[in-house]
């Protein structure tokens, strides 16, 4: 029950108040800046709640980032370099879902930091400090599998998606 109130109270002017356009603005930035450093493609989703019926079906955070990677195509990439950060708002869960071509190279421990420090930004109430925190250290992460080469082109959309 608990977890639904959560979810019935985070509303998307919550989102609109937590994320606003500047912060929207500078997540965007920071993603632009970091893909040009290396061939990964990095997509930024926020969700402020997850509606009933997903909430009666048990569905976790992690389903629901699965399901927004698939939804926004991120896997939609020619290195198969795509990365997912997700942000369910209501519970301040945050999921990183990567393509298979990080399989073998990055550990689920490595990109479970990256969360961990994110989530303790927005614990603090540094929200566009932790989002652009964890762009440059999955930027840190893409760089050493998928460096940037002069042909690389954008594939995916610079700017966080509100779900």
């Amino acid at each position: 029950m608990h977890r639904i109130l959560k979810h019935l109270f985070t509303t998307a002017r919550a989102l609109r108040r937590t994320f606003p356009p500047a912060v929207l603005d500078q997540v965007e930035a920071a993603i632009a800046n970091s893909e040009t450093r290396h061939g990964g493609e990095i997509q930024f989703a926020i969700e402020s709640s997850l509606g009933l019926k997903a909430l009666l079906g048990g569905v976790t955070a992690r389903e629901q980032a699965v399901r927004a990677f698939a939804d926004l195509k991120v896997w939609d990439t020619e290195q198969n370099s795509g990365v997912l950060v997700y942000v369910l708002l209501s519970e301040q869960r945050i999921e990183i879902v990567a393509d298979r071509g990080y399989a073998g190279r990055v550990s689920d421990q490595q990109w479970q930091i990256v969360c961990a420090d994110m989530q303790r930004a927005f614990a603090e109430g540094r929200f566009a400090n932790g989002a652009i925190e964890a762009v440059e250290a999955i930027s840190t992460l893409v760089e050493a599998h998928f460096p940037g080469t002069p042909d690389d082109v954008d594939e995916r959309p610079n700017r966080p998606v509100l779900l």
